[in-house]
């Protein structure tokens, strides 16, 4: 099946699919499908494989991201059928498959065009579709001619998300002479080019960007990067959030995805700097796990994933408001679509005021029915967080 799922990966990565029928099924049986067709469609802006199982009586969908999708078809190849043809926008394929279980596999010349699925994807993208763009093509999101490959789409829209997000926020701070920025966490680093694209070339703005991490070959793969595409003010630097220091103003920090108090770290971080603008898309919340408790909360909290789910919840709405304290002003957004990760919340904040003693109180509240004491986030923060806590002004 090894050549089967070769010649799979590579129509699904060329994104050339446009029909495929799976039939001659290896053992009759009316209560099993008799064939199944297969073909690309669009679902909230991302191209998936719907598979179609048709019954004697009836027939079943199922819609399949594209980077399982392979799978799938060598699966019903491999236990029901004895056939599969595959229509392509480079040639029809034909795959025979002997009762001995020898493969062949057919070219012909392609017979059918593929539909247009993107039509109504490329508005609104502040990276298009189909014009070639220096980083995504140097990071393999899209060929050069603007192309983006498949497997990669979500990337993509993940990308110009991202970017709508900073297009607001970056609307509403004063921006000055220079603008520095780090990116706690960076990894691969698709956003942190797509930062530094959006805001010099599209922009034009005078920006310095430090992206940071622990990965020293991710470090050197992005610094390697940065250097072919002549991004001078980008630079990756190994090592932790803590104990970063390579600037004494920071303007805006990004933090996604990471892990558990390390966002707890940045946002302190970012807060000492008196950043104006931060992202911060927390992960892996454990903190609050073993420490919420409510008597009242117990038919939620006596259930493993209800209580996992909830202790983050409750963990970004107290870092949230944690900022509004420091006199940020808040909000709680969407990243990506959940359908893609349930790790989607952003925390978006923007600098305001020097403290929200309102939220003081909310915060104190809030503790207090969650009996929730030794908070990391407290520690981190110190007596900055601390004295602000103890203000005995009457709030309303």
């Amino acid at each position: 099946m090894d050549e089967i799922r070769k010649l799979l990966d590579e129509i699904i990565d060329k994104n050339s699919l446009i029909y495929g029928v799976l039939s001659k099924v290896k053992v009759k049986d009316e209560q099993n499908f008799s064939k199944v067709t297969i073909k690309p469609v669009l679902i909230k802006n991302s191209i998936n494989i719907q598979f179609t199982y048709h019954y004697k009586n009836k027939v079943m969908h199922k819609n399949i991201d594209l980077n399982e999708s392979s799978n799938e078809v060598v699966k019903l190849i491999d236990t029901y059928f004895r056939q599969a043809v595959l229509f392509t926008t480079e040639a029809d394929y034909q795959i025979l498959i002997s009762k001995k279980g020898k493969v062949k596999i057919l070219k012909k010349k392609p017979t059918k065009s593929l539909v247009d699925l993107s039509h109504n994807r490329k508005k609104n993208y502040l990276i298009e579709e189909g014009k070639p763009c220096p980083f995504l093509v140097r990071l393999g999101v899209m060929n050069e001619k603007g192309k983006i490959y498949s497997k990669k789409y979500d990337k993509f829209r993940q990308i110009n998300r991202f970017l709508e997000i900073v297009s607001d926020v970056i609307s509403k701070v004063e921006i000055g002479e220079s603008f520095n920025i780090v990116d706690f966490g960076c990894g691969k680093s698709y956003l942190t080019f797509a930062l530094y694209y959006y805001l010099v070339d599209i922009l034009g703005l005078d920006v310095n960007i430090v992206g940071l991490d622990l990965k020293k070959d991710v470090i050197d793969f992005c610094n390697k990067v940065a250097e072919d595409l002549n991004y001078d003010k980008l630079k990756f630097i190994h090592g932790d959030i803590k104990g970063f220091d390579g600037f004494e103003k920071v303007d805006m920090v990004v933090t996604l995805h990471a892990c558990d108090t390390a966002t707890d770290d940045a946002l302190s971080k970012a807060v000492m700097w008196n950043a104006k603008i931060i992202l911060s898309v927390p992960c892996c919340q454990h903190e609050l796990f073993s420490k919420i408790k409510n008597p009242i909360m117990i038919p939620m909290l006596k259930h493993g994933i209800i209580k996992e789910r909830l202790s983050s919840l409750v963990t970004d709405s107290i870092r949230s408001n944690v900022l509004e304290i420091m006199g940020y002003s808040t909000q709680m957004i969407e990243f990506i679509d959940m359908e893609h990760t349930p790790k989607n919340i952003m925390i978006r904040a923007i600098k305001k005021d020097n403290c929200n003693k309102k939220a003081i109180k909310e915060y104190i509240e809030f503790k207090e029915f969650w009996n929730l004491e030794n908070l990391y986030i407290e520690s981190v923060f110190g007596n900055k967080l601390t004295d602000l806590l103890n203000i005995n002004d009457n709030v309303d």
